[in-house]
């Protein structure tokens, strides 16, 4: 054994000799399947503190060769599983290289390569002394060296392979001469009968493409057939707070809240598309704070011990297409839509909103359910949100500052606009839009456009409670905003809004009627509000009684 090369099973026996270890061991199987086959290339993406070294270790203990590690799997779930779990037991050259170990401050990228190569071929050679090495500062060379003269194949496990996007950020050049470097040592070559590589990060993309695109990905939005491996399961959780006697309820609401996208069986798929099967996600926990818990005793904010508030709120304050008010509007529990088509998969390259809520779902900041139609779940495109009262806590602390203060006061007046409409207080509803008017910055509209994006902004807490619709085709027309409710919540009332500018809110109400609005939501006829809102011009007027909104709200 050595530092890199077949580095043993004592890191992996500590774990399980430790007062709590989840047996994760199952995880093996799926890892078996795809050594030697052409999805042998595996990347497995996970926010800090959520087992991913502990997997590592595992799989280190499993293939390393010349390990005597049976005993330690014989009691665990992997050998329950399948007759044939151990065939390749102690099978294989393991290489493991830990990035954060090589990209250190002070180094070049190139030297920190030149470092890596430097310290595993001396590994091969010491192993390997009968191996007539071609040129020892080439790894990929030596590996192949000892591949055709030992007939040996490698297990190459590579922790923390995210870190170069880390610790040099701004270095592009040095990111591509590392991608670059990881695809010449992996890619069709006959040495590599598994190459597992994980971090928090999914594989970095170039627009639209990966790097490292031979890899299937496992990642905080797709984590498919790995996902019950991910964190703790709910019933994981469960037998722990029997164990230690912790209240269920209590631990759930701090530490649960990530739905994982599981891989549909082939037997449920079609239930699946006719809308059947459901159990498409796996809800898991962040586990160290699960077990730091459970050893403590108190249900507490864990997280902020092993990663400063700063962090999440440096990116937060990035207030891409409005993510102040996203945010707001998450912490007051609401779900916003995001698509991650454009996030480059690294921690600097941001253009808009969703890029910056894609990079905290990969943190752990966030939690992602993917959209479900009938060609399956979209790891794309769904909601995202905050997952529990630890995270929520974070969330606090970051925007505690001064700087959040006209935020919150706006998204507060949001939600008194909203109570005032289910309320059906006329006045409070065109004061409220009066204040929200004159707290933008520009103080006049220009046209009925102007007022509907300016009504919408003030409407902005209702994307907790409803889904909106802008020109929804009604009766003979399209009214101008309508706010259907989400399934969650049933009882509120649907919202159809008529706008009008420089007009009589009254007109608003006549075309309602008349083009018959309401006949497109009859199935909300009993609990559908209509809603006519004017703008009146009136700058030159300064009398403060004088309100240029105007509002009628009647129940259809």
């Amino acid at each position: 054994m050595g530092t890199y090369l077949n580095p043993g099973k004592n890191a992996f026996e500590e774990a399980m000799n430790s007062e709590i270890f989840v047996d994760k061991t199952e995880m093996i199987c799926h890892i078996n399947s795809v050594i030697k086959t052409e999805q042998k290339y595996v990347c497995v993406s996970r926010p800090r503190r959520f087992g991913k070294s502990m997997a590592v270790k595992m799989l280190c203990a499993y293939y390393s060769r010349g390990t005597e590690s049976r005993s330690l799997f014989e009691g665990c779930r992997v050998s329950q599983k399948e007759s044939d779990w151990d065939k390749y037991l102690g099978k294989f050259d393991v290489i493991r290289l830990v990035m954060t170990d090589f990209f250190k401050k002070g180094l070049s990228v190139n030297q920190a390569l030149t470092r890596m190569q430097t310290l595993v071929v001396r590994d091969l050679a010491k192993a390997y002394p009968e191996v007539d090495f071609f040129d020892k500062n080439d790894l990929v060379q030596s590996m192949q060296d000892v591949y055709e003269e030992m007939q040996t194949q490698f297990v190459i496990i590579i922790d923390e392979w995210d870190a170069i996007f880390r610790e040099y950020k701004e270095d592009k050049v040095g990111q591509k001469k590392y991608l670059d470097t990881l695809r010449e040592l992996l890619k069709d070559k006959d040495y590599v009968a598994l190459a597992y590589m994980t971090g928090i990060l999914p594989i970095k993309k170039y627009g639209k493409h990966s790097a490292l695109n031979m890899f299937d990905e496992y990642s905080m939005n797709a984590q498919m057939q790995l996902a019950q491996y991910t964190g703790f399961t709910e019933d994981e959780v469960k037998q722990l707070c029997l164990k230690y006697e912790m209240e269920f309820d209590s631990v759930s609401d701090w530490y649960d809240g990530y739905l994982l996208t599981d891989a549909i069986p082939v037997s449920m798929r079609e239930r699946f598309r006719k809308g059947i099967y459901h159990g498409h996600a796996i809800s898991v926990y962040s586990p160290l704070s699960v077990v730091k818990a459970m050893r403590s005793g108190t249900v507490d904010n864990y997280w902020n011990k092993t990663e400063t508030y700063e962090a999440l709120a440096d990116y937060i304050r990035m207030d891409f297409d409005g993510l102040k008010d996203t945010v707001a509007l998450m912490m007051d529990g609401g779900r916003v839509p995001i698509s991650m088509k454009t996030y480059q998969n690294d921690m600097s390259t941001f253009h808009s909103r969703d890029d910056i809520l894609s990079l905290l779902i990969h943190l752990g900041y966030l939690g992602f359910e993917g959209n479900i139609s009938e060609r399956g779940i979209d790891s794309e495109h769904g909601d995202v949100f905050i997952p529990n009262k630890e995270i929520l806590d974070e969330f606090k602390t970051s925007t505690g500052t001064e700087e959040w203060i006209s935020t919150f006061a706006a998204f507060q007046m949001s939600q008194e606009l909203l109570k005032a409409t289910w309320a059906m207080d006329e006045n409070k509803v065109a004061e409220l839009l009066e204040k929200a008017h004159n707290d933008v910055e520009s103080k006049s509209y220009n046209d009925e456009k102007a007022l509907s994006y300016s009504v919408q902004l003030a409407y902005y807490a209702a994307q907790k409670y409803y889904t909106k619709i802008l020109e929804l085709a009604t009766g003979k027309g399209y009214a101008d905003i309508a706010y259907l409710p989400s399934p969650q919540y049933p009882d509120i009332p649907a919202l159809l809004i008529e706008l009008k500018f420089d007009e009589k809110e009254s007109v608003a109400l006549e075309q309602i009627y008349r083009q018959k609005y309401a006949d497109r939501l009859k199935h909300y006829e009993r609990n559908l509000f209509l809603i006519a809102i004017s703008y009146k011009k009136g700058e030159k007027n300064t009398s403060p009684e004088f309100k240029r909104h105007r509002c009628r709200i009647v129940k259809a």
